[in-house]
């Protein structure tokens, strides 16, 4: 099935240019000019990657991550910005983003790119075969659904995107011993580099935030090795 691409880019020549070249690599793009056109088309259609300007009037692409996030939590985002500076990056992977391109855009790599957040976002990647038996985890108070992507406390329910259940699943099945940062990084997001370390601490900090209300539960870094699930 072609892949649906919704582009949200207020440069009109960068905008065409992009359209036109996902078009010729067997993509289906929808162009909107701004962020307010980008939550309408979203909304009247379904999508399985969105690819997000930064800079764009109105609404800009953090706040339309955000939004889009509360409507369709895994959806895949791939920010598109010339803004790269270390604090916009994290802020970009707080608002959601799976990865994070600097322009000027290279075309070819932000095809790799695109091929590899659907791939690892496709459903039925949350896990691998060897680890399909076990679905349901105690983590302390809470119960961890990795299937339905579901974290509950008593009545308390957290709803996980694809790829925070998959670490969390991860780590789940290592519990009390080291998970190698590196073996995620490659497992998860299919390279080892800055932006993918960076993503990757991000999702971390949302795991503790989740598993705040037990204290007994958390999760140690080991510098420069990786993490480690602690449960009582």
């Amino acid at each position: 099935m072609t892949p649906k691409i919704l582009l949200v880019e207020d440069d009109e020549t960068l905008g065409f240019l992009l359209s036109e070249f996902l078009r010729s690599r067997d993509f289906e793009v929808t162009w909107a000019k701004d962020g307010v056109d980008g939550l309408r088309q979203f909304n009247a259609d379904h999508f399985d990657l969105c690819l997000l300007d930064v800079m764009m009037p109105a609404l800009d692409g953090f706040t339309v991550a955000e939004l889009l996030r509360q409507r369709q939590a895994d959806l895949p985002i791939i920010f598109l910005t010339a803004k790269s500076l270390h604090a916009d990056v994290v802020r970009g992977f707080k608002a959601g983003a799976d990865d994070y391109i600097k322009k000027p855009v290279n075309e070819e790599e932000l095809v790799v790119r695109i091929q590899a957040v659907l791939k690892r976002t496709a459903p039925g990647q949350a896990g691998s075969s060897d680890n399909e038996v076990r679905t349901v985890f105690q983590v302390g108070d809470y119960i961890f659904d990795s299937e339905k992507c579901r974290l509950q406390l008593g009545e308390q329910v957290t709803n996980l995107t694809e790829m925070e259940a998959r670490l969390l699943k991860m780590l789940c099945e290592k519990s009390g011993k080291l998970l190698q940062r590196e073996w995620v990084l490659e497992k998860i997001w299919g390279r080892s580099d800055f932006l993918a370390r960076k993503s990757m601490d991000v999702f971390i900090s949302r795991l503790r935030k989740y598993l705040s209300e037990d204290p007994r539960v958390s999760i140690t870094n080991l510098h420069g090795s990786g993490f480690v699930l602690e449960v009582p």
